[in-house]
């Protein structure tokens, strides 16, 4: 039984996580939630009953309780009718927080402090004595056994995106921990709710995430959900750099789109915005910022050019964060926004499409196999989860018998025994990548590394040698070009 998913061992390798650091979030479902949304259920809350992506746990539940007699049902339909919502994701939306800032089942006790519970979950709190009866006289606690099989099904088949959604993240934010410190993020499963619901709470130190269910498991919004987490107390700890920046929220103020959260919370707003900046360079997608912008995120297009900065050098976000939120230059961003006209809608969106114009190009096909394991290695050394990233890359040596994807391999070993201030095995692992026939751009940065090993050997015509062959080699990244001719002016001194 799989009850209870921990993020997997990728977690632990990549996070190094040490004994006094929290416990990595985990994939699991909740007792609590499953009652709340059984007596809901049972008292009639149909949205989404029928829906394509309904689970039919939740029609066997409702079956079973019909058949029940429940005294205490009437008290709940009664109390869900008075606090019944014309919207049904709104009426959902009530139980959900209302359930996660309970106890678990029998007792459903307040856990929170009055003031860490929002104040729709504190016009629910009567339905705790509610549930106390109807717990019992339902058997709930055997229908929740009766359907962990259902549920830890489901669970599994999230297991695995949620574990990449985490290791992608952490390792852009060079993250070495899951949070901060007392901090938790957990993600529950309720299978008894209406489909294609992802709903985030963050009470006190908790960030809890509800997926119901869908035909796909929904990891951008996992994900989305995961850099609130991280990036929520970052803004918090950084408020007074933040306070500096306020007058921006006026510019935001003019975009009528702009959900109502937002638009008197500097700090809120500054999150999605590098959230949705993060997002756009994880995906590869430049046009989301402009997405966001006009959805009223107006830091986006900063946040989207400083992550390229972020990017080239190596502190971790927590770290690098006061400066990059330091830097937002308000004549700078008040020149750029006042151009922009919001209820116009972005510029491109009124050009015409040309007749002739080619179709797009297919997105690109998932990773497979040691493609995949040598895109999870690179993840981990950009975290400098060293350990880790050196079992992924001696996994795809055994995983293919490609030549350029071993080279890859021995050149991820190469950078990690030069990190380890192991130049002798690192000159070795590069030669072996040169001997395989790499990729071009894997060519050029295996002699910029060489040119730069040996030039510390104190030999500087051989590091010559490196660094000229490194520039004549088609295909070599405007990055790697600079070290290489940096190198070379660096060997040419006298």
């Amino acid at each position: 039984m799989l009850k209870r998913l921990v993020f997997p061992a990728l977690l632990a390798i990549t996070l190094a996580v040490r004994a006094e650091q929290p416990e990595p979030g985990q994939l699991d479902a909740s007792p609590t939630l499953f009652t709340v949304m059984a007596a809901l259920n049972a008292a009639g809350f149909d949205a989404g009953l029928d829906a394509p992506n309904s689970h039919r746990l939740r029609k066997e539940v409702r079956e079973e309780l019909a058949r029940r007699d429940i005294p205490s049902l009437a008290a709940i339909r009664q109390f869900v009718a008075e606090h019944r919502q014309r919207d049904a994701t709104a009426e959902l939306s009530q139980y959900i927080s209302f359930a996660l800032t309970v106890g678990n089942p029998p007792d459903f006790a307040l856990r929170k402090r009055d003031v860490e519970i929002p104040p729709e979950a504190l016009k629910l709190q009567e339905f705790s004595k509610l549930l106390v009866p109807f717990y019992k006289e339902a058997d709930i606690a055997r229908i929740w056994q009766r359907a962990q099989p259902e549920i830890d099904e489901y669970i599994a088949r999230y297991h695995t995106p949620v574990s990449q959604v985490v290791l992608q993240v952490n390792a852009y934010l060079r993250q070495q921990t899951s949070g901060f410190k007392g901090r938790r993020f957990q993600i529950f499963i309720e299978l008894l709710a209406p489909p294609g619901q992802v709903q985030r709470r963050s009470y006190g130190f908790e960030d809890t995430v509800v997926v119901t269910p869908s035909a796909e498991p929904r990891s951008f919004d996992i994900r989305h959900a995961y850099l609130h987490y991280l990036l929520d107390p970052m803004a918090s700890r950084n408020q007074e750099i933040l306070d500096r920046k306020k007058f921006l929220l006026q510019q935001a103020q003019r975009v009528g789109r702009l959900e109502d959260s937002f638009r008197d919370d500097f700090g809120a707003l500054t999150t999605e915005s590098l959230i949705k900046a993060v997002e756009s360079r994880l995906d590869h997608d430049p046009a989301a910022i402009e997405r966001a912008l006009y959805q009223g995120f107006v830091l986006a297009p900063y946040f989207s050019e400083a992550l390229q900065l972020y990017e080239k050098q190596e502190q971790s976000m927590m770290v690098y964060y006061p400066e990059m939120a330091g830097a937002i230059d308000l004549k700078t961003e008040e020149a750029r926004l006042s151009r922009i006209d919001f209820n116009a809608g972005p510029p491109h969106a009124a050009k015409p499409v040309a007749p002739a114009a080619a179709a797009p190009a297919a997105p690109a096909a998932p990773l497979t196999g040691a493609a995949k394991t040598l895109d999870e290695a690179e993840w981990l050394y950009t975290a400098r989860a060293l350990d880790a990233a050196r079992k992924k890359y001696l996994e795809v040596l055994e995983q293919t018998d490609e030549k350029p994807l071993h080279a890859d391999a021995y050149y991820g070993l190469a950078r990690i025994a030069a990190l380890n201030r192991d130049p002798e095995t690192a000159v070795r692992l590069f030669q072996s990548a040169l001997d395989l026939g790499p990729r071009p751009a894997t060519r050029a940065w295996v002699l910029v590394y060489l040119g730069k090993l040996t030039l510390a050997a104190e030999q500087p015509e051989q590091a010559q040698q490196y660094f000229v062959t490194a520039l004549q080699v088609e295909g070599i990244s405007d990055k790697a070009r600079t070290e290489a001719e940096n190198g070379l002016r660096a060997s040419s001194k006298p």
